[in-house]
C-alpha cells in the first residue's frame, strides 16, 4: 500500500502519519497495516489485531493513499445509496452505518432520497456510469434502479428481494422472524382476534410482514380478522386502525412505529385503554417507540448494521470476491403497549 508520503517527510511543514507509524504502534508488521487498511485481512489476521490496527491508524489519524489504487482500477471509490425518503428514521441510520464502514474503506457515499419514493429512481447524473462505481438501494425494488444502473453499475440492495438476479449482494434483517416474534408474544398473551394495520407501500418487505403474519396467526388457530392499509402516518395509522377496531380485535399488529402512534390514537379515541382492552405493537423501534405513552412494543431492526454490512458487501463485489446473501437478526422489544387479551 502506498503511504500517504513515502516515509515520515514533511510537506508544507506538516508531518504525515505512515502505516510504519501504524505498524509500530500497533505492534505489527508494515504488511499487516497493509492488509487491514486494504480490507484483505479476513483469513489472515486474527480479528484482535485489525481492531488493533484500525485503532492505531484512527488514534495517529493515518490515511492511506488509495488515488494510485483507484487509478489502475479505474474507480472514483463513490458509492450511491439510494432510500425511498429522509423522514423516515430507519433509512438515516442505515445511511449513518453505511458511511461509517465507507469511511474505513477510502470511499465516499452520496446519499439520494428517490423522488418518487419507492418507485422508478430518476438518474441525478448526466451520466451515473460516470461518476460511481456502485448502487445500495434500501428497501426499493431492483426494477425501480435501471436508470441509476445504466452501463451495469453493481446493485447491492438492502431490506429488499433476496430472489431478484439483478442483485450482486443483498443484506436483509429478518423481517419474517421479526413479525414471527410478534406474533409469538400477542398468542402467549392469549391474542386470538388480530388486525393488521399494513403499510399501503407495495415493497418486499410488507409483503413479507403480512404473509408471515397471517401464516402464522392461523397455524395456531388464531386469525387475523381485519387488514387495513395505511400510507405511513400518523394520521393514517389513526384512521385505519379505527376501521380496523370495528371487527373487535384484542391486537394492532402495525407495519410500523408510525402507524402503531396513530393506532394508539385511535384506541384513546374509541374510549378504548391501551393496553387493557386492546394491545397495539409497531415494527422498526424508532425514537418515538419510547416517546408515546404508553411505549410501544415493536422489533428492532439492525439499522446500522445493514447499512455498514451492504457497503462491505459492495467493495466485496468491487474487488471481485463472493459476497453471500446476508441476513442480520432482529430483536422484539416487548414494552407497555401489549398485555393479556380481553373478551372484544
Amino acid at each position: 500500500m502506498t503511504d500517504v508520503d513515502a516515509g515520515r517527510g514533511r510537506q508544507a511543514g506538516v508531518t504525515r502519519t505512515t502505516s510504519r507509524d501504524v505498524a509500530r504502534a500497533a505492534g505489527v508488521s508494515q504488511a499487516t497495516v497493509s492488509l487491514v487498511m486494504g480490507d484483505k485481512w479476513r483469513g489472515r489476521v486474527s480479528e484482535r489485531t485489525a481492531a488493533a490496527v484500525r485503532d492505531a491508524a484512527r488514534e495517529l489519524g493515518y490515511r492511506p493513499n488509495l488515488a494510485a489504487r483507484n487509478l489502475r482500477l479505474g474507480r472514483t471509490r463513490t458509492a450511491l445509496l439510494v432510500v425511498p425518503a429522509l423522514t423516515n428514521e430507519f433509512f438515516a441510520r442505515v445511511h449513518a452505518g453505511a458511511a461509517r464502514a465507507a469511511a474505513e474503506h477510502g470511499i465516499g457515499v452520496l446519499l439520494y432520497p428517490s423522488p418518487e419514493g419507492t418507485g422508478r429512481a430518476r438518474d441525478p447524473f448526466a451520466s451515473a456510469r460516470a461518476a460511481l462505481d456502485g448502487v445500495i438501494a434500501s428497501s426499493m425494488a431492483a426494477e425501480a434502479l435501471t436508470d441509476l444502473r445504466e452501463g451495469g453499475l453493481p446493485l447491492v440492495m438492502l431490506d429488499s428481494d433476496p430472489s431478484r438476479p439483478e442483485a450482486a449482494a443483498t443484506v436483509n434483517p429478518d423481517i419474517a422472524d421479526g413479525m414471527r416474534q410478534v406474533a409469538d408474544h400477542l398468542l402467549a398473551l392469549g391474542h386470538r382476534r388480530f388486525a393488521h394495520i399494513a403499510a399501503d407501500v407495495d415493497s418486499w418487505t410488507f409483503r413479507v410482514r403480512a404473509r408471515t403474519l397471517a401464516e402464522h396467526v392461523g397455524a395456531a388457530g388464531a386469525q387475523v380478522v381485519r387488514t387495513e392499509r395505511a400510507p405511513l402516518e400518523v394520521d393514517a395509522g389513526r384512521a385505519a386502525a379505527e376501521r380496523a377496531l370495528a371487527a373487535g380485535p384484542t391486537a394492532l399488529v402495525c407495519d410500523g412505529d408510525v402507524l402503531a402512534a396513530g393506532a394508539c390514537k385511535a384506541a384513546r379515541r374509541l374510549g378504548l385503554r391501551v393496553p387493557a382492552d386492546v394491545s397495539v405493537t409497531g415494527f422498526d423501534d424508532l425514537a418515538l417507540a419510547r416517546a408515546v405513552e404508553p411505549e410501544l412494543t415493536t422489533v428492532r431492526l439492525p439499522a446500522e448494521r445493514v447499512g455498514e454490512a451492504g457497503l462491505r458487501a459492495l467493495v466485496a463485489v468491487l474487488e471481485g470476491r463472493a459476497a453471500a446473501p446476508e441476513t442480520l437478526p432482529v430483536r422484539l422489544m416487548p414494552r407497555a403497549s401489549s398485555g393479556a387479551a380481553t373478551a372484544p
